[in-house]
């Protein structure tokens, strides 16, 4: 927070003498800057600064060095910050956003220039969020294509924490800017985000309009680093210091990055978010992990609509990655259980925990040979489209498919020693595999059994389970950490090529969901 720069009532010569800082103390927000990207309509972008507390600040909006729209407003005196909405603007641009600042009879004026109306996306999560372009796939070809992506603009935020919310960025690692081969591929796990990039060219190539993108992420941090203290009293997960785990190598106290990282954009118009983290939650508090994420894509999205006085959607749209495979020393069910959990336990999204969300399922995408290690998997490219049809079904009310096939009925003909599953989608089936089982049980224990794939036609499949000489009461798809092989996966949407979702199903209900008993 910025002081003020004078205290009313000082005399004459001191009111003189505070002039000079007072130029110093009136600026735009730490991401308002030339080459930025704002939201167009029917949003109106947020214009907010600091200045000097009962100083008048008038922003312009300018094109072609004629004025266009003009706001008044006034610094504030508990925060010394002013704030303007935007009218709504039709994508599009290049405008010059002018801010001037009258106090005493002074003039101070800001300006920035080449501003663009279109989409604004904020990326974040860990580091499969926060690999650049060059630790990709095919990263020299990525990396020199960007002459004609120039209206796609990108902004990096310094890795930074803090104990308390933030107002503003206290560090930006990225600047504004049009891409570039450098500012895409700045070293490892730099700036700037490769998945955050490949999405937004994705969607430049679709809308054809401008897209703002923002990257603040942190490899090996747990989600409750990126949650607000409410979301995580929401879900009791207990205040603490610094967690012991492999899995976490970043900061990993209770709303650290929050506070610094996420908050302090809170202000901004925003489009939507994309989201890629859960790695780090496989051995901490993997359990709460439902209610976890859930919670903090409510509290992302009430804090963002709050902040920007209305104009962010209160439930904009939200999409993720489900985390891909992993090569585990041991054979344990951690990933398919945090997989599970970004689905709210039910498998698939949106659903009536999360809704206006999109997934992208990324089992089907492993890298054994990974110089990262296979947890960080380059194939990010994929990632991004499967993200982007998402976001075209969800963010833009296109009729897609942006999902694969998950099962709408079941049916045990025990006698027969078959379970036939219906798929409210089409499936295609790529190869036969042992990557369904059963849970058999008898009295109170139970144990999974394989059920090998057997006939299929268009919408419907038939499993073999005679191998439960008991009581067959679930059936699960994909239940490991690592479920096949690259894009091997057996079951596909034909024509979207999109990989059915992990699945987890007791034999009393018809669908996968509410089904998080048997996953813990």
């Amino acid at each position: 927070m910025v002081e003020p720069a004078f205290v009313f009532g000082l005399v004459l010569p001191l009111i003189l003498l505070a002039d000079t800082s007072a130029d110093d103390g009136f600026r735009f927000a730490s991401y308002i800057n030339n080459y930025m990207v704002l939201q167009k309509e029917p949003a109106g972008a947020v214009i907010w600064g600091y200045g000097i507390s009962g100083a008048t600040v008038a922003v312009t909006l300018c094109q072609d060095g004629e004025a266009i729209m003009e706001k008044v407003t006034s610094v504030k005196a508990h925060s010394n910050s002013w704030m303007v909405v935007l009218d709504p603007m039709k994508p599009g641009g290049p405008y010059e956003v002018v801010a001037q600042q009258t106090w005493g009879g002074m003039n101070f004026t800001l300006r920035v220039h080449d501003v663009l109306f279109g989409d604004v996306w904020l990326c974040s999560g860990q580091s499969n969020m926060q690999m650049t372009v060059s630790q990709i796939l095919n990263a020299t070809r990525e990396l020199s294509n960007t002459e004609a992506y120039q209206s796609v603009r990108i902004f990096s935020v310094s890795l930074t924490e803090a104990e308390q919310e933030l107002e503003d960025l206290a560090k930006v690692d990225l600047q504004w800017s049009k891409p570039t081969s450098e500012n895409l591929g700045h070293g490892v796990f730099k700036y700037m985000s490769a998945v955050c990039w490949l999405f937004g060219r994705n969607l430049y190539d679709t809308l054809h309009l401008p897209i703002g993108l923002i990257s603040s992420s942190w490899g090996g941090t747990p989600i409750e680093a990126w949650s607000s203290g409410r979301s995580l009293r929401a879900c009791g997960v207990p205040a603490r210091g610094f967690t012991q785990s492999d899995s976490i190598t970043g900061p990993s106290k209770n709303s650290v990055l929050w506070n610094a990282m996420i908050h302090p954009l809170h202000n901004m118009t925003l489009k939507g978010v994309i989201w890629y983290q859960g790695e780090s939650n496989t051995d901490f508090n993997r359990d709460l992990y439902s209610c976890t994420f859930p919670a903090l894509i409510d509290d992302w999205r009430q804090t963002f609509h709050h902040g920007s006085q209305g104009q962010t959607e209160r439930f904009f749209p939200f999409g993720f990655v489900q985390l891909s495979s992993y090569l585990s020393a041991t054979s344990d069910d951690k990933f398919p259980q945090i997989r599970w959990h970004q689905t709210a336990d039910f498998g698939y999204v949106p659903n009536p925990r999360m809704p206006n969300t999109f997934m992208a399922v990324a089992m089907d995408l492993c890298d054994r040979t990974s110089p990262y290690g296979s947890i960080h998997p380059r194939d990010k490219q994929t990632v991004a489209y499967r993200l982007h049809l998402g976001a075209r079904a969800v963010a833009y009310g296109e009729k897609l498919i942006f999902q694969g096939p998950l099962p709408e009925k079941m049916e045990l003909l025990a006698d027969r020693g078959l379970l036939n599953l219906t798929y409210s989608q089409q499936i295609q089936v790529e190869r036969q595999d042992k990557i369904f089982e059963i849970s058999c049980c008898s009295g109170h224990q139970c144990k999974w059994l394989p059920a090998p794939m057997g006939t299929f036609s268009v919408q419907t499949l038939a499993l073999n389970v005679s191998s439960c000489r008991d009581t067959p009461t679930a059936v699960r798809y994909a239940w490991t950490t690592w479920p096949c092989e690259y894009k091997r996966c057996p079951l596909y949407h034909p024509s979207s090529a999109l990989p059915a979702p992990p699945f987890i199903a007791f034999m009393t209900n018809r669908i996968p969901g509410h089904l998080s008993k048997l996953a813990k």
